[in-house]
């Protein structure tokens, strides 16, 4: 981990195409695009070097990150200026801003001419003034890519996601995932991830690095290319698991040269277990191959784990308890990443027949206090509305 840096090298320079705003809350954007172009991914890396310049940004890495998801509709719209003050008046430091969301678009338009072009929805329309912006407030920068979940990629380019009937399989959301078996996927998104740190990004945040939930179940059934795996002597499971493995890898090695540090989301009950045999999900070892883990353990996202008959109403017991886990793992690694867990600041209706659970000012200390108390110092707030709890203390119980 390396606790302060000056940026070597910023933003693509930035062919603005005019692409229709989104508009914000919505979960996923429309990409514009083409279909009569072609995509080709073999010309990425040459490509990609016509773009590269160098910059003066500067940013510290901060006594411990704590930040703020942030949506590309809300980093390159009005909401941008009002999230950037909610964090410079807190003990908030950092941004997670999407760069590749979930529905597989950039959010920002790069260079005319480039293979990325039809996959971008021109959320941010000037990332160099947003990278400005945060320089001068001190904020921390962290770039969201979502790997493996891409329905705009699956759609354009179906050989290289799974299929079922001749058509490009979705899930019971509508969402279609991009096959990790496939090295073409890997240099795809990691080309994704060099474009930010060019634009002046610290960090990699690497989420959906999995194959699809209940993969297991379904792998029989769907058809897809088992690439470099296909004569291993592993079996399925651990394939799945050497192909997720194996991807965390190759992206920290490709971006090595590029001065930031690597991330990666990972669910939280991951760790729970040796691994996570549908998604392909080994906790130990892809927090061998990071600099930081960011597991996922909502209150609410969890079973009665713990002895917790109902997790989301123990918001402190639930996260103590994972903690103290997660302590016992990554403490039998000979280098552990920094822990940077994703807390909880939204409710869950679904869990509840009668009136939900709130959370506010106290869910959200409760949550941090545990992690604090367990000598976990870094955290991210998750809301995916970006509408974040007023008041909240985020360094309750930090010295005692």
């Amino acid at each position: 981990m390396r606790k302060t840096r000056n940026l070597l090298i910023s933003g693509i320079s930035i062919a603005l195409l005019n692409l229709p705003m989104v508009a914000h809350g919505e979960e996923t954007a429309t990409a514009s695009l083409h279909q009569e172009r072609e995509l080709s991914l073999q010309p990425l890396k040459d490509s990609m070097k016509r773009f590269v310049h160098t910059s003066d940004y500067k940013f510290e890495y901060p006594d411990a990150v704590r930040g703020i998801y942030v949506t590309g509709n809300s980093a390159g719209g009005s909401r941008f200026n009002n999230l950037v003050d909610f964090v410079d008046q807190t003990e908030l430091n950092s941004m997670v801003i999407d760069v590749k969301e979930d529905n597989g678009n950039l959010t920002f338009t790069p260079e005319e001419g480039s293979p990325y072009e039809d996959m971008a929805s021109n959320m941010i329309q000037n990332p160099e003034k947003m990278m400005e912006t945060l320089e001068e407030k001190e904020i921390y920068p962290i770039a969201r890519v979502v790997v493996f979940k891409d329905s705009v990629l699956a759609k354009k380019r179906p050989d290289l996601s799974f299929k079922k009937n001749g058509q490009v399989w979705v899930n019971n959301k509508g969402e279609a995932f991009v096959n990790p078996f496939q090295k073409e996927v890997w240099e795809y998104n990691v080309e994704v991830a060099k474009m930010a740190a060019q634009m002046g990004f610290q960090e990699i945040q690497f989420d959906y690095v999995r194959f699809p939930e209940g993969f297991e179940t379904r792998d029989q059934e769907l058809d897809y290319s088992l690439g470099d795996y296909k004569d291993s002597e592993m079996d399925d499971v651990q394939k799945r698991v050497q192909a997720v493995t194996d991807f965390v890898e190759y992206a920290r090695n490709e971006l090595s040269n590029y001065d930031v540090d690597v991330s990666v989301d990972i669910f939280g009950y991951a760790a729970t277990i040796e691994e996570a045999p549908g998604i392909g999900q080994n906790f130990s070892k892809i927090s061998e191959n990071v600099d930081i883990i960011s597991s996922m353990i909502y209150p609410s996202h969890w079973t009665s784990y713990f002895g917790i008959e109902k997790p989301d109403t123990e918001p402190y017991k639930l996260v103590d308890e994972y903690a103290k886990m997660e302590n016992k793992v990554l403490g039998a690694l000979e280098e552990p990443p920094v822990s940077r867990p994703w807390l909880q600041d939204f409710e869950a209706p679904w869990l509840y027949s009668g009136a939900t659970k709130q959370y506010g000012k106290a869910e959200v200390e409760a949550q941090i206090k545990a992690l604090y108390e367990n000598g976990i110092n870094e955290f991210l707030l998750w809301n995916a509305g970006n509408t974040y709890s007023e008041n909240v203390d985020y360094t309750i119980g930090l010295d005692e």
